[in-house]
């Protein structure tokens, strides 16, 4: 008897610590980026999709995650046709992004601080053109609903993304701008 219930503890004690895998849904998710010019009231937005990712839940919180961008898929949307088509075409030469060379960037959260259970903030690392530097953002996750969602501005230049970064009339901002939502 004493040794059944000793196993039933150490069950229970392993489940409570389980962690599980929530694999993202890639066609429901999305990442919205907006960049804005340093001196004008307007700037760019657009869109970019996961390639795959995923988070490890443990007990009832977030504690990690890993995230794949498929930078191929990266685009503009906020003029007309031609001017969306010019401005991705741009985004993805050597200028900015070089997706030739680094068709991918990568998030991996590495530690998480929740405020309460739904509200948190993520460490990661956030890799872009082979560079990999630390971020921090606060997210909002809903297991119910079964999405997680954030926004966050990082400074470009980190990452050798400088193009038109000097301050003249017409410099772009050194800060894009990140509305994610991810559903799983």
């Amino acid at each position: 008897m004493k040794k059944t219930l000793i196993y039933i503890v150490f069950l229970a004690i392993t489940n409570l610590n389980a962690q599980e895998q929530l694999t993202i849904n890639t066609s429901k998710s999305e990442i919205k980026w907006s960049c804005d010019y340093s001196f004008y009231f307007n700037g760019h937005y657009g869109y970019v999709n996961f390639q795959e990712g995923y988070f490890i839940k443990t007990g009832d919180m977030i504690t990690s995650g890993r995230f794949v961008i498929d930078l191929n898929t990266i685009m503009a949307t906020d003029m007309e046709a031609e001017g969306n088509k010019n401005l991705t075409a741009h985004l993805k030469d050597p200028d900015f992004f070089d997706v030739k060379k680094y068709p991918k960037a990568s998030l991996v959260i590495t530690k998480v601080t929740y405020h309460d259970p739904t509200h948190f903030e993520a460490e990661a690392n956030l890799k872009i053109k082979g560079i990999i530097k630390p971020i921090k953002f606060q997210a909002t996750v809903n297991f119910e609903e079964k999405t997680m969602t954030t926004k966050f501005k990082i400074d470009r230049t980190r990452w050798g993304i400088t193009y038109n970064s000097t301050i003249k009339d017409s410099a772009i901002s050194d800060a894009i701008g990140f509305e994610v939502k991810i559903s799983l």
